[in-house]
């Protein structure tokens, strides 16, 4: 399929996922090039290999120009160095203070442009699960846009005040906020039995904008090469810590590894929901109980993209890889083979704490350096320090939100009160809409088609 087909389906209608047939390859000297240059020209290089006829390199190339213009830092994704061979890449510059911008700003205009060269008829419904921040990015991305109704579905008061807030106070007309009764696995299974139902899905026309879509792993590699140069690459090799929930940012990070960035360690952090780090150590993946924490967004146990992962290492056999995965689904336990596990270990280590421990680091962060860290970004740190080798790479814990998404947590570990950015002032003051559902996929489609028909009758 071509870039633009795969962006609008989302998801495969076998409910697989899409990946690229190879990696395109970046050399040294490609590499050394990055360097200096801003955010969306380093985006541009990168990405624009995965493109093929989709948009011009000019028309790209001004659509990577204004998703990132309004984020409120120079640098987009600015650096900031926390001890020796130490750094916090800071990703929450974006319109809604999460990682999930550097991809979805990008995502929505694509969706915007393909649309429209599709002509007048051509809309679509996204539908998609959060645990808390691809909502909020995924409604500032695609709010008020003719083509494109967004259903929205996060599990009921699991994510934090000010996440659920920057979803529902958006009052846009094709703006569909559901609060689902479950865990965020919960409303991920609802969106796949959506997906499944063909009938519905191209009565509907749905796409999705979870990381399932191949277009947000492809631009969050962008991330990887940007700060991997400004501290050396390739010369200097990296070590990336990311807090982990549904495996798409840490996979962006593999993609970016296997295009040619010279990285020796990738790092899981797993908060209490350790179901990743209990494979890495053990070489057994097993359900658990989903407990909630302060790092909501990492309340997960089946991580969508970890099927990306096992594709590679399944050596691109997609057959093997939905047969393992049905397997897991039906026993709730999984053993992928002690030779894959070893491979796998020899790349991706792992590190899971406890909420008394997350805000212990936060805590600790705030005391020597004067950075007040989210809870989910002290779990990835954490887990990056546990497991850095100094002598042979530089350590970046991905810094994936602002801590003023989650002010009690924060203050309850430093006493500070996190302040919310100017764009964000009075929140808590916003009308709120969105509707309480049961965990029950015929009537959350019944739903949708009743919004939908009304949309489509205005």
């Amino acid at each position: 399929m071509s870039f633009e087909d795969v962006l609008l389906a989302g998801l495969a209608r076998d409910g697989g996922l899409y990946v690229p047939e190879y990696w395109p390859q970046m050399t040294h000297d490609d590499i050394r090039a990055l360097a200096g240059l801003p955010y969306h020209e380093v985006a541009f290089r990168v990405m624009w290999p995965f493109i093929g006829r989709c948009l011009s390199e000019d028309d790209f190339g001004e659509l990577l120009g204004e998703s990132y213009r309004g984020f409120d830092h120079t640098a987009v994704a600015p650096l900031i160095q926390l001890g020796p061979n130490t750094w916090l890449l800071e990703l929450f510059h974006g319109p809604t203070l999460s990682f999930k911008d550097y991809a979805l700003q990008m995502v929505g205009r694509l969706f915007d442009v393909v649309l429209k060269r599709r002509g007048e008829n051509n809309k679509i419904t996204i539908v998609g699960a959060t645990s808390g921040d691809t909502g909020s990015a995924a409604i500032e991305a695609c709010r008020d846009r003719d083509a494109i109704e967004v259903f929205m579905l996060h599990p009921k008061d699991r994510v934090s005040d000010v996440q659920r807030r920057q979803m529902t106070t958006v009052l846009s007309p094709n703006v569909h906020n559901i609060a689902i009764e479950g865990t965020f696995d919960d409303c991920q299974e609802l969106v796949k039995q959506l997906f499944n139902d063909i009938e519905f899905r191209d009565q509907a026309n749905l796409s999705a904008v979870n990381s399932i879509n191949w277009a947000r792993i492809m631009a969050q590699i962008s991330y990887y090469f940007y700060v991997a140069v400004s501290i050396g690459a390739p010369e200097r090799h990296m070590t990336f810590a990311v807090p982990t929930g549904n495996f798409g940012n840490i996979f962006a990070g593999y993609a970016a590894r296997e295009m040619g960035l010279p990285v020796d360690k990738l790092v899981i952090g797993s908060n209490q929901n350790d179901i990743l780090t209990r494979y890495i150590q053990t070489g057994e993946m097993k359900i658990e109980t989903v407990h909630a924490t302060l790092s909501p967004s990492m309340d997960i146990q089946i991580s969508s993209n970890f099927e990306r992962l096992l594709f590679e290492y399944y050596d691109r056999d997609g057959a093997a890889v939905a047969d393992v995965m049905e397997q897991f689904k039906k026993t709730g336990s999984v053993n992928f083979g002690q030779d894959r596990w070893k491979r796998m270990t020899s790349l991706f280590a792992a590190h899971a704490i406890d909420d008394e421990q997350t805000k212990a680091v936060i805590r600790s962060t705030f005391k020597n350096t004067g950075e007040l860290l989210d809870p989910h970004t002290a779990v990835g740190l954490a887990a990056g320090i546990a497991n850095h080798e100094h002598s042979t790479s530089a350590l970046v814990s991905i810094a994936t939100a602002h801590a003023a998404k989650f002010p009690a947590a924060v203050e309850d570990a430093t006493g500070v009160i996190p302040a919310l950015p100017e764009s964000l002032a009075g929140l808590h003051e916003r009308e709120e809409r969105y509707t309480v559902m049961p965990n029950n996929v015929d009537t959350l489609r019944e739903h949708m088609k009743d919004q939908i028909a009304k949309r489509a009758s205005v």
